[in-house]
């Protein structure tokens, strides 16, 4: 399962259905996939405290980070000549097709036109 910013800031937030969905998936033995994207744009948020940065590292480090390459870079750019969205999405999106794993997100309007792509809504 890759996991789009807004799952992880939902986390991270406390939502009750992202945590409880996150967790059972965890105990069940799925991958948590983190697009090296959404580490970037967690991280980037102004005003967080040493604490929050410390505890958004510490939930961060627990899932398997996905460094972004030349072949994601491709895919993404194909993705974006063909679908209007933002780079960032696009990246997720490839992350995703890269390791065989469904995205989960919130925002399913940006993803559902890719070609390929499975999505979870939490």
């Amino acid at each position: 399962m890759t996991l789009d910013s807004n799952i992880v800031i939902a986390y991270l937030a406390g939502d009750k259905a992202v945590v409880e969905t996150l967790l059972r998936w965890k105990e069940g033995g799925k991958i948590l996939f983190l697009p090296a994207i959404v580490e970037s744009e967690v991280l980037s948020f102004p005003n967080m405290t040493t604490e929050e940065r410390r505890c958004t590292e510490e939930f961060l480090d627990s899932l398997n980070f996905v460094a972004f390459d030349k072949t994601m870079a491709r895919v993404s750019a194909d993705i974006r000549r063909n679908v209007n969205i933002k780079f960032p999405d696009a990246a997720i999106a490839a992350t995703a097709l890269a390791v065989h794993s469904p995205l989960v997100t919130r925002n399913v309007r940006d993803f559902k036109k890719i070609i390929g792509l499975a999505i979870v809504a939490i």
